[in-house]
């Protein structure tokens, strides 16, 4: 158990033991060589306030349970909404139904990846504040608050305000013995400013910068994990300098990018592309699949040698930590990129013996009951220099550039590997200091050339976790959410294009 949270009684108290003991014993029975059950419950809730009116507010909840079976090497799969032993032990037998009727489409039989037996443990995410505890009134009256600061300053027009709240929990049990219970709660807490040129016909917006995060109304309300009072001052005059700000002049420019924007160019061009499943073609009707393929591991230059990339579903607050996988595999952090060469693989326990691998390093992931578990992204982060680099520091070794932040719109090719990125703010650096505001900016690269453009990283203290609720994968459509983690870095000689322009206006 991770520190002193407790997983719900609520969900403490369904008969999880007695299902996993009707399912598992049914699919064996029934010609199963293996078989796991999960029961899968997920709450969450989204409040929407626009000018300090609420919109929306919403929770949902959702709980099944899901059986996954081996029958000859072949996969079987079946879901119910109902947790009653009578309705665990049918949809084992459904499962191994499903196996049967699909062993003569198989053409490779699964092969899992051993791991040690672990028996009636439990895991709690690190939060403070149960969000699902705050009354919604009090959610409300937050984001209310903190729209009516921004309406308050001259020159902003409109805010549209937003809360996601999400609490997962599941219990998983197998065939080999293992049984786990876990709990994990996430945030989204999101502000926009909105300013009208009326006489132009125009408008510009910005955000705020806080991330999604593993952690709990405490990352809402006050500004004990983040400076709310301070960027809420802040954004109104930052937005009224974008709308006056000049255009960018399009060509290679060195670039400085802050956690903030960066962690979304790390998410599409190395989480997606080290996913295995993606490098040798099983996935590539949703987003594509990677040219990373197996025949560069270990050779290929990534980027330069600055650039060291782990994967991650251990580090604290991060939105895909866990204790264990969907598979039963325990959590872990591994390198993708080492001294910029391509090292390794997100894999799960299906996928880690085809590449020659001993054990699954714990990717396996279903968004819901009623899904099967697929290879999922783990928390892929950019590691900093052991150094005490700070972003100031970064920018005093350009001469003429741009410091890049916030995230915004994004394109990228489905080989992971031509993109091009926005982002919320960009301002001009000349002479090694920040020099006012430009706009109308996107960087475009393709994934080694921008990599390879990597000449620094700031230091630990400039390392910051960025990330998303809705990373999509799989038919039927999947959604996981994943952090980023990274420093400010510095990047040369960048194709950066004036989007107006390219736009032909």
């Amino acid at each position: 158990m991770t520190g002193s949270r407790r997983i719900d009684a609520d969900f403490l108290a369904l008969p999880r033991h007695e299902l996993a003991d009707a399912a598992l014993s049914s699919a064996l029975a029934t010609g199963a060589s293996y078989a796991d059950l999960r029961v899968h419950a997920i709450t969450t809730e989204t409040v929407q306030v626009r000018d300090g009116v609420l919109e929306n507010a919403v929770v949902d909840h959702e709980i099944g349970l899901a059986v996954r079976v081996i029958v000859d090497g072949t996969w079987g799969f079946a879901s119910h909404a109902e947790l009653d032993t009578a309705a665990a032990a049918e949809t084992a037998r459904r499962a191994v139904k499903v196996a049967t009727t699909l062993a003569a489409l198989n053409a490779e039989r699964i092969e899992l990846a051993p791991e040690p037996v672990y028996r009636d443990l439990s895991w709690v995410s690190e939060y403070r504040i149960d969000p699902f505890t705050v009354a919604a009134e009090d959610k409300v009256a937050v984001l209310q608050d903190y729209s009516g600061r921004l309406l308050a300053s001259d020159g902003v027009d409109h805010v549209s305000a937003g809360l996601h709240t999400a609490k997962e929990q599941t219990f998983y049990a197998d065939t080999f013995g293992s049984s786990i219970t876990q709990q994990r709660v996430r945030v989204l807490p999101n502000f926009e400013a909105v300013t009208v040129d009326t006489a132009a016909g125009t408008f510009d917006t910005m955000r705020t910068l806080a991330p999604p995060t593993a952690r709990g109304w405490e990352a809402v309300a006050g500004d004990e994990v983040w400076d709310w009072s301070g960027e809420l001052a802040q954004l109104p005059t930052l937005l009224a300098e974008k709308a006056k700000a000049p255009s960018v002049v399009a060509g290679p420019t060195d670039l400085v990018i802050d956690p903030t924007n960066l962690w979304l160019t790390i998410h599409e061009s190395i989480g997606h592309a080290t996913e295995y499943d993606r490098a040798i073609g099983y996935e590539a009707a949703y987003a594509g699949t990677s040219f990373a393929t197996p025949d560069k591991l270990g050779t290929m230059k990534y980027g330069s040698a600055v650039m060291n990339v782990t994967a991650d579903r251990t580090v604290e607050h991060g939105l895909a930590t866990v204790g264990f996988d969907d598979e039963g595999v325990r959590a872990q952090s591994w390198d993708l990129v080492r001294d910029g060469i391509f090292v390794g693989y997100q894999l799960d326990r299906v996928f880690a013996p085809r590449l020659g691998v001993a054990r699954s390093n714990g990717c396996s992931y279903a968004d819901s009951a009623h899904h099967v578990p697929i290879q999922r992204m783990a928390n892929v982060s950019l590691q900093p220099s052991d150094d005490e680099v700070s972003t100031d520091d970064l920018i005093a070794r350009v001469a003429d550039g741009l410091y890049i932040v916030g995230d915004k719109s994004w394109s990228i090719d489905m080989q992971r590997y031509n993109f091009q990125f926005t982002g919320q703010r960009f301002f001009r650096i000349r002479d090694g200091r920040l020099d006012g505001q430009v706009r109308d900016v996107a960087y475009q690269s393709t994934t080694t050339d921008f990599w390879g453009a990597l000449e620094a990283v700031g230091g630990p203290d400039t390392w910051r976790l960025g990330g998303a609720f809705n990373c999509g994968k799989a038919q039927p459509g999947q959604v996981a959410a994943v952090s980023h983690g990274c420093p400010s870095a510095l990047f040369r000689g960048i194709t950066v294009l004036n989007t107006r322009e390219e736009s032909g206006r």
